[in-house]
């Protein structure tokens, strides 16, 4: 019987069947090992690699005796446990799945591993395998170099449409990223791109100049991801060629890549608002987790004693109106959300490397704009909610509820103002400074709000309530 799940489809409910249970009972069946395989092979590697998680160690073992090397490389590639899986396996399958592997995938693993392990599986490699895997090793985590494929296929720009398309034919074998043709001259330096349509539909008698793209997009392998990511995302192309210093072609970028790149990218971005200085996994250690949190909450911890000094700064004033601290809170809780708000825009703003002075001068314009008329909305809001409440609820006088009320909405309109331009201003302080404006964190803003929402609520107070009412 087929397991399912029912979800929506046009407001209507629908069946999904459910792969992973379904691959678990074929797997647990009594199926011989080529019908077996014959059933595995008619589902997705997706979905075989999310039911290996629903296996125990003796079935996972069933399934790779089972099925090729070359398709577990296919199903391993979608897991995020490839190293306990392939660990699990002989050394001469596991070299064999590491030869079909793609080749960013492999160097992902073997940076995995202790040193001893990693250069006895390098030694048993085909030589052409590990000068790949040593090229692509030797660029660091955060250079193009180290996520770029050699599965591309290159021809030199003196040959003819006919010898073009035999070379195309014979690399084809071995590459199967063939919609894009480069091409190279004598030094193996860039010359341009070819579409492979252009190259099939040419005449013989065309000269291969005549169909190549001299303007193309590239990048170096050296760069850094974060320093070329916008580039890399305005263009629609299906691979874009990575060049080394001396303008060679290298290897490529393609789409899968780049989308791979950008979702990274925007990863790190949002671990960052959140005040951590790389993204985390569920199995990561301890240590690991806290070497990225505690470096941030130690500046943070810096920051908070500020603020409780400044609060400390006006005792006089608390001592002498202990009423208004009960609305502190509020104008702190209030900054700090209007500040992560503008912040947030501004880094999506920030994202286009194009931003022109006057466009940021436009938004911080704009975000100001924003910041008063809410921080009027909500003081004026405030004024009322605050001063009914200490008059009906409280007992208070009045006089003394609305002049508490209005000290309130003012500093909640001021401190909501500042906000907005301080989660605008911080991000692009750090971005004309050539640091990276997510780092200009959510809980960094927060607690640089605090300072300034209690500096302008007290302040005033002392101003309002103390020296100009005289309560």
């Amino acid at each position: 019987m087929m397991n399912s799940k029912t979800i929506k489809v046009n407001g209507s409910a629908a069946l999904h069947p459910d792969y992973k249970v379904e691959i678990l009972g074929i797997v647990r069946s009594d199926l011989a090992p080529k019908l077996m395989a014959e059933k595995l092979l008619s589902y997705h590697e997706n979905d075989i690699a999310e039911a290996l998680e629903l296996m125990s160690r003796e079935e996972r073992r069933r399934l790779y005796s089972v099925l090729g090397s070359e398709t577990l490389s296919g199903i391993l590639e979608y897991s995020v446990r490839i190293k306990e899986y392939l660990s699990e396996l002989g050394i001469k399958k596991r070299i064999d799945i590491i030869a079909h592997m793609d080749a960013q995938a492999t160097v992902d693993y073997l940076r995995e591993l202790d040193r001893g392990e990693r250069n006895d599986l390098l030694e048993l490699m085909a030589p052409e395998l590990r000068r790949e895997l040593l090229l692509l090793s030797s660029f660091d985590e955060d250079e193009i170099g180290s996520r770029m494929s050699t599965n591309f296929v290159s021809i030199d720009s003196g040959l003819s449409i006919r010898q073009a398309m035999r070379s195309l034919v014979e690399q084809a074998a071995e590459n199967d990223n063939i919609s894009t043709v480069y091409v190279v001259d004598s030094d193996g330096a860039l010359a341009g791109a070819i579409d492979l349509k252009d190259l099939i539909i040419a005449r013989e008698g065309t000269e291969l100049s005549a169909i190549t793209k001299s303007s193309y997009p590239y990048v170096y392998a050296g760069e850094q991801i974060e320093d070329c990511i916008e580039r890399l995302r305005d263009y629609s192309e299906d691979s874009i060629p990575v060049l080394d210093g001396e303008n060679r072609l290298t290897g490529v970028l393609t789409s899968q890549d780049i989308t791979r790149l950008v979702d990274e990218e925007l990863g790190e971005d949002y671990a960052r608002l959140a005040g951590l200085s790389a993204r985390e996994d569920l199995r990561e250690p301890l240590k690991k987790s806290m070497a990225k949190r505690l470096p941030w909450l130690v500046i943070l911890l810096g920051l908070g004693l500020v603020v409780s000094s400044v609060v400390g700064a006006f005792e006089s004033v608390v001592a002498h109106l202990s009423l208004i601290v009960s609305f502190q809170s509020l104008i702190l809780d209030m900054a700090g959300n209007v500040g992560t708000q503008s912040l947030a825009v501004t880094i999506r703003v920030l994202m286009d490397e194009k931003l022109s002075g006057r466009d940021k001068f436009l938004l911080v314009l704009k975000e100001g704009r924003v910041g008063l008329a809410n921080g009027l909305v909500l003081g004026l809001l405030s004024i009322g909610s605050v001063g009914l409440y200490l008059m009906l609820l409280k007992g208070n006088p009045a006089a003394l509820s609305f002049s508490v009320a209005l000290c309130t909405g003012l500093a909640l309109t001021v401190s909501i103002l500042l906000s907005s331009l301080t989660g605008t201003l911080v991000p692009l302080a750090f971005k004309k400074l050539k640091v990276d404006p997510a780092v200009a964190s959510g809980p960094l803003i927060t607690t640089l709000n605090d300072l300034v929402a209690v500096v302008s609520y007290y302040g005033l107070a002392w101003l309002l309530l103390i020296e100009i009412l005289g309560l």
